[in-house]
């Protein structure tokens, strides 16, 4: 804990979907000293804990997963629920651009479609749907299409709220979640093929970055 950088609230409550019974799920970023790096075993990537439902990032873990556009990290790094930060937590926020790409449309059109072939698979299984994941689904489509238009990562949803929690209460079918999903899917390509992020992150911005949060441990 004393290694933290930048401290967050994600999920449900920095959603705008959370209810009463919702847990409080937190991420992070730490930096480990850098001289722990030179030795045979290194120090961790990640960390689960202290708390319940918490769970961090060593620096160099965090920037490799951005660049990667991975949605989860993203959303942590422009979680608008926001507990701890520190200069170096800072400057890792002022660089988020840097982790913006094309890569967006790959990674959040490919984890929802993943999220959608399992409930298919459930469902086909168990003749019942796990609402819950089919809203998240939903989520991170709407979220796609959203950062490929703007530039910007929508974590807050609310505006969406009631439509998104209709579903996790069930109170759809899965055809009508086919068909929404089919329509989001659509939007997130047509997206893909106007926006104006880059084909490629800023990796060199980045990487030097990350030498120089390095060095400054020394």
């Amino acid at each position: 804990m004393g290694h933290t950088v930048y401290a967050c609230v994600v999920g449900s409550r920095a959603y705008g979907l959370a209810q009463a019974e919702s847990d409080t799920d937190r991420r992070g970023v730490y930096l480990a000293p850098t001289e722990l790096f030179w030795g045979l075993d290194k120090p961790p990537s990640h960390v689960d804990g202290p708390a319940e439902e918490q769970f961090s990032w060593e620096l160099e873990r965090c920037c490799d997963l951005a660049l990667q556009a991975n949605p989860t990290v993203l959303e942590c790094l422009w979680s608008p629920i926001v507990e701890q930060i520190t200069p170096v937590g800072s400057e890792l926020l002022e660089l988020r651009q840097a982790f913006l790409s094309r890569r967006v449309a790959q990674s959040y059109g490919g984890y929802a479609r993943d999220q959608f072939q399992r409930l298919e698979a459930s469902r086909r299984k168990s003749n019942r749907v796990k609402w819950k994941q089919a809203m998240h689904m939903l989520r991170l489509l709407l979220a796609g299409a959203h950062v490929l238009r703007t530039g910007q990562i929508l974590v807050d949803v609310s505006d969406h709220r009631e439509d998104l929690l209709v579903v996790k209460r069930g109170e759809r079918s899965w055809e009508e979640i086919q068909q929404w999903s089919s329509l989001l899917e659509d939007q997130l390509r047509d997206a893909a093929g106007k926006t104006m992020l880059p084909d490629e992150p800023d990796r060199n911005t980045v990487n030097d970055f990350l030498i120089r949060t390095r060095r400054a441990q020394l």
